[in-house]
């Protein structure tokens, strides 16, 4: 068995061994099944939809596809958290019926998915997962600064006691040991957000660029393979830092940084109220449009107080219009279910922002839209 594929599969299996017709219309049931019935999609088309792409929505999926599940009676959502690069590719060669991305589509990702499409193609922003800065130092609170930040993941900065770490975190007892760094392997749009916080962030310190790969510098760190393993990595390894989305680091129970922003000298924890502060803030690329990509840019450097800095959209990308007319019906309804109010309230617990309801009008008529 795909094992990243298992996890929007897995509630699935738990809900045909209790029985769909027994679950209510808030059904966390025990352990991994979250599902809401939602009550007034139009359900339809194709029953088995296939979609592939980011591991950092793929906890979100799974509450996705169970509630898919039990509001469509027989259809079923089957994703591979394989990574946003192989969700474009796999989307734009026709694998899929939508992919699902960290970053939006750019340049000849795009052409490519219009040629598979014959029409234009949409990013859909479903999922907000603010990106933690996930550290194992056993009994420390950490607060760094963007420069800082940077100057550890470039390699500048090699020891946890390093002055420029003990300076922004006075009366901290720092170890005396190596920092390891764990990043990702794989193309990813967290690596690429992460990315741009930095160079955003940290005061020209860093250097290298942004992108999907990773781009730390010759001889830095470690990869791992999805927001599964470099979270697996950090919670296995003592002296180690990585980059990840918040759902993985706090199912697992990890030490996260608080990130000290211009408006907050002081370090900003990350939980849903201040990933929520940032959110609200979103404003769009191309507005008017049903290609709703978020200029991510102003939530790097927040002026605002108490705003967590670094919040990664992820998006759905879908045909704004389907040589199949039974795929469109299933994809519009899928989508309606996961950004549904009841839905997205399920996100919360694994570790996401819930979308507030003036962004869902945006997402509704976009979904709408697509035939």
């Amino acid at each position: 068995m795909d094992f990243t594929r298992a996890g929007a599969l897995l509630g699935l299996a738990a809900f045909s061994a209790v029985g769909l017709t027994a679950c209510s219309d808030d059904n966390t049931g025990s352990g991994e099944i979250v599902a809401h019935r939602v009550a007034d999609v139009e359900c339809g088309g194709k029953p088995s939809l296939r979609a592939s792409g980011s591991t950092a929505q793929n906890n979100a999926m799974t509450v996705f596809a169970n509630s898919y599940a039990v509001s469509c009676d027989g259809h079923t959502l089957d994703y591979n958290s394989n990574g946003s690069g192989a969700g474009v590719n796999e989307f734009t060669g026709g694998q899929t019926d939508f992919g699902g991305s960290d970053s939006p589509l750019k340049d000849a990702d795009y052409a490519a998915a219009e040629q598979r499409c014959d029409s234009e193609a949409w990013n859909i922003p479903a999922v907000f997962g603010p990106i933690a800065v996930a550290y194992n130092l056993d009994g420390v609170d950490l607060t760094l600064s963007g420069p800082t930040i940077a100057k550890i993941f470039n390699g500048q900065i090699e020891k946890w006691d390093d002055p420029a770490i003990a300076a922004e975190n006075d009366g901290v007892d720092l170890p005396d040991r190596d920092i390891t760094v764990i990043y990702r392997s794989d193309e990813s749009g967290t690596t690429d957000n992460f990315l741009k916080y930095l160079e955003a962030a940290s005061e020209g310190a860093w250097t290298q660029g942004t992108g999907k790969t990773f781009t730390g510098g010759l001889g830095v760190g470690e990869g791992a393979k999805g927001n599964e393993g470099v979270s697996a990595a950090i919670e296995q390894t003592p002296g180690t830092v990585t980059y990840t989305e918040w759902s993985y680091a706090k199912n697992l129970g990890l030490d996260v940084v608080s990130i000290i922003t211009p408006a907050d000298a002081e370090g900003v924890t990350l939980d849903a109220e201040t990933a929520g502060r940032t959110i609200d803030s979103a404003v769009f690329s191309n507005e008017g449009s049903n290609d709703l990509v978020i200029d991510t840019s102003s939530f790097y450097v927040p002026s605002a107080a108490g705003a967590y800095p670094i919040i990664l959209p992820t998006y759905e990308i879908v045909c704004s219009r389907y040589g199949d007319a039974e795929t469109a019906r299933a994809v519009k309804a899928f989508l309606t279910v996961a950004v549904s109010a009841g839905v997205q309230e399920q996100l919360e617990g694994q570790g996401y922002i819930p979308i507030p309801d003036g962004f869902r009008e945006k997402l509704n008529g976009a979904i709408s839209a697509i035939s």
